[in-house]
């Protein structure tokens, strides 16, 4: 579905970095043979179009890599939803839909066709959606597990909403504690995420910092937290319509968790853009669109395209690397967006790299104290998670750099220097 939406609405690199407003996108042709002329060129000497004609390179280079990563891996990360993407509904319909996802999930799990990261996302914890939540749960672990003989995704994560006090993550680690035996599960299999939806879940009644101890009471199961900025700017009785992704209030909680968990090992994950790349006008009874309809529909994707990527973008220079798609339209632009934050600065962040690596050289050689240690190491983090994402592969780096991926794969800029020593 994801490559079906980039073929529709953008079937060539120049229309995808228009849409996106890709750097120099405004310079590309709109003319298809002329779009063709210059991807055969980018294609055949990569490296000369990167220093002749950077926006080609660069609109071409990141069409090519998106398209890539959605024939091979579209889903990274993947949660089965029953909150807020599902409602309230009767406890039969539930219960039979806890053990129909459990089911199908079971089968890709047998067929080898998972995501590498797979979890669900329960209802709250709170006094009215407790019981049913755990209810959930047990009915979709217990026949997962049956479905796949005690062997499931591992690590399997429990995605906990609206969290605003610490009893609430110590009870679903009392929970997991209790199912893992039960379900001949290795201890710790199952992790917990929690989402900071609330303002409680970043101050406590005290005006305490309270991140840290929601992630304590999960006693070691707690591996990430999730922002929900359309639920925290509710709490905060702001209107809807003054984009609570981009408000300072989402802001000020997206610092406190950065502040907050900060060196933990605690994976932050941003909200998602919650207008849908969905095109207005579908074709009835076999009947044709008029071409009206059909620019009002690329319209509307790119508009919702434009919006997920801008906010991808706007995540990552925060510090959030990773984030929340709600539709398969969704995953052309998030890649996009990723890849297209590591290649833009690429040149000098590389010419940086390499020149870090022979000053710090020199200085040891001479004696002297290499004081920029930690803006180098900030680049080597920089390259392993481009290299990680696939925006750059291990030879592109090592060519711009003149840093292997052995010294890459280390993760220590002072190691790389003691083995060049």
């Amino acid at each position: 579905m994801a490559l079906k939406s980039i073929n529709d609405y953008a079937p060539d690199f120049a229309n995808f970095a228009k849409a996106l407003g890709l750097p120099g996108a405004e310079k590309l042709p709109t003319a298809p043979d002329a779009i063709a002329t210059i991807a055969k060129s980018v294609e055949a000497d990569r490296t000369a179009a990167r220093r002749e004609n950077r926006a080609a390179w660069f609109a071409h280079t990141v069409y090519q890599r998106v398209r890539e990563k959605l024939r091979r891996e579209p889903v990274e990360d993947f949660r089965v939803d029953f909150e807020d993407g599902y409602g309230i509904r009767p406890d039969d319909e539930e219960d039979g839909d806890a053990a129909a996802a459990a089911e199908q999930i079971g089968v890709a799990k047998n067929d080898g066709q998972l995501p590498p990261f797979m979890g669900i996302r329960i209802k709250p914890f709170t006094e009215e959606l407790r019981e049913r939540s755990i209810r959930t749960l047990d009915i979709f672990l217990t026949e997962l597990a049956e479905r796949t003989r005690g062997e499931l995704p591992n690590p399997f994560y429990i995605t906990l909403p609206k969290v605003t006090l610490p009893d609430e993550v110590a009870a679903l680690a009392d929970i997991c504690s209790r199912l893992e035996p039960t379900l001949n599960l290795e201890p710790g299999a199952l992790r917990i995420e929690i989402m900071i939806e609330t303002p409680q879940a970043i101050l406590n009644e005290r005006g305490e910092a309270n991140l840290l101890p929601l992630v304590s009471a999960a006693r070691g199961r707690c591996v990430a937290a999730h922002f929900g900025p359309f639920d925290y700017s509710a709490s905060r009785n702001i209107a809807s319509v003054h984009q609570p992704m981009r408000h300072f209030a989402s802001d000020f909680a997206r610092e406190m968790m950065q502040v907050a968990l900060a060196s933990t090992g605690i994976r932050l994950a941003d909200g998602p853009t919650n207008i849908m790349p969905i095109p207005p006008h579908r074709a009835k009874d076999g009947a044709q669109l008029s071409v009206r309809q059909v620019e009002e529909n690329r319209a509307a994707v790119h508009h919702a395209w434009k919006m997920h990527f801008d906010n991808i973008s706007r995540s990552m220079a925060h510090g959030f690397y990773q984030g929340w798609d709600l539709h398969p339209a969704q995953l052309p632009p998030r890649y996009a967006a990723v890849y297209s934050f590591f290649l833009e600065n690429l040149e000098p962040a590389a010419e940086r790299l390499r020149n870090f690596v022979e000053k710090a050289a020199q200085a040891t050689r001479v004696g002297q104290v290499f004081d920029d240690a930690a803006m180098a190491q900030g680049l080597v983090n920089y390259f392993r998670q481009a290299i990680s994402c696939g925006a750059l592969t291990a030879s592109e780096v090592q060519e711009l750099t003149g840093v292997s991926e052995t010294e890459l794969r280390s993760g220590s800029f002072l190691k790389i220097l003691e083995n060049r020593r």
